[in-house]
């Protein structure tokens, strides 16, 4: 049977019906949206959606914001919804997706992802982390360290990478696996940042027992299964849904409307030119997402994040001169370690010096400079002598 928007708004109002907004706890109401296929409608009945054309997500959300029905909190569950979510769907077993997708959903778990190493950053198929199957027990035992990790100190699960087989390849001789964070020989430990806080972390990994059954794809699969995972991460950076004059260049704009003392022709230029490029980046976001209806992300979502990133440091430094001297000013730089990043709630200084990290997480920009150029413009590859060599000999 085909899904057609008239079905899914009966079932959004049977769902309003069963579970009132002003009575149903944020959770539990978050359940119930789940089970009744509303969550991600193009997802297969039973794992929260109908198998509905993606497109029609929106006819959903619009109905449930106009009833006031809760929902999920990105800015906190993020990774869970923009990566964890389509590539347990993409690559997991049926157990594997009952078992994870519905408390992902909710935000009953939060996820992080161990990739990045000290080691292995841009680079990163050349992660040293190793994961050794004991046959005994049939579990995989972890060592490494992973870095750059957000979220790690409230997260219950791990998308992790590690190395299987040394002798093969740097990209052919890993695994994908889900691992719990609270399993014994996980230790977190926090990173501050220039913002003086401490969102991402350090992760120690000393003889974590992994159950095979929380693979992710083959053994050996894991640089295609954390392609997945990479693709979908740099659109969710990138191409977010905001409204027109939304995000970044809303805090910029409100300053000069508000502050009219302020204002030079120099920066009233530069605000009209930044206004513009933000309406263009939302624009295209929007055309990226309706190509997501039919199918997978691909490249292209490199572009929209390179994009985020430029703008984002641009826009912050704007209104940073805008302000003069009291954009020098920082509220706090108290050590903390939230659970979700707040880049329009904080102050000028915040946002600029955060927005410095937006070319260096989900990818950094020299990288996916590269893939644009490779994958979307199909210029010649950079040579990669290593290409090929079994990643003992790389790592001598």
């Amino acid at each position: 049977m085909t899904v057609t928007a008239a079905h899914l708004l009966h079932r959004t109002g049977e769902l309003l019906v069963a579970h009132p907004p002003a009575t149903t706890g944020t959770t539990a109401f978050l359940h119930a949206r789940f089970d009744a296929g509303l969550a991600w409608v193009h997802y297969p009945e039973g794992l929260g959606g109908l198998g509905a054309p993606r497109a029609l997500q929106g006819v959903v959300d619009a109905a449930l914001e106009a009833a006031g029905a809760p929902g999920n909190d990105p800015r906190r569950i993020g990774i869970g919804l923009g990566m964890a979510a389509p590539t347990i769907l993409a690559y997991g077993t049926p157990g594997q997706k009952r078992r994870f997708l519905r408390p992902l959903w909710a935000g009953d778990e939060v996820w992080c992802q161990l990739f990045s190493e000290p080691g292995a950053g841009s680079d990163l198929a050349a992660l040293a982390t190793r994961a050794v199957l004991d046959e005994g027990s049939g579990d995989w035992v972890v060592d490494g360290q992973k870095v750059w990790t957000s979220s790690a100190h409230t997260a219950r699960w791990a998308l992790l990478l590690a190395r299987t087989d040394p002798a093969l390849p740097k990209h052919r001789g890993i695994t994908y696996f889900l691992c719990d964070m609270r399993a014994p020989g996980v230790e977190v430990r926090p990173l501050r940042q220039l913002t003086g806080e401490a969102e991402f972390n350090e992760v120690f990994l000393t003889g974590v027992r992994v159950p095979d059954s929380h693979r992710l794809g083959a053994v050996g699969q894991g640089w295609a299964v954390a392609r997945t995972t990479l693709m979908n991460e740099r659109v969710s950076i990138g191409g977010a849904d905001v409204p027109r004059e939304g995000g970044m260049i809303a805090r910029l704009a409100t300053v000069w409307r508000e502050r009219p003392e302020l204002r030079t022709h120099a920066l009233h230029q530069r605000l009209l030119e930044l206004w513009t490029e933000a309406e263009v980046a939302r624009l295209t976001a929007e055309r990226l997402r309706q190509q997501l209806a039919a199918g997978a992300p691909g490249p292209e979502g490199s572009g929209m994040k390179l994009t985020f990133a430029r703008l984002n440091q641009e826009i912050s430094a704007t209104e940073v001169e805008l302000l003069g001297e009291e954009g020098l000013l920082y509220g706090d730089w108290t050590l903390r370690r939230p659970d979700r990043v707040d880049f329009t709630g904080r102050d000028a200084g915040y946002r600029y010096l955060r927005a410095k990290g937006n070319s260096i997480e989900g990818g950094t920009s020299e990288v996916l400079l590269n893939i644009v150029a490779e994958r979307v413009l199909g210029l010649p590859p950079e040579p990669r002598d290593d290409k090929d060599t079994p990643w003992k000999d790389l790592s001598r």
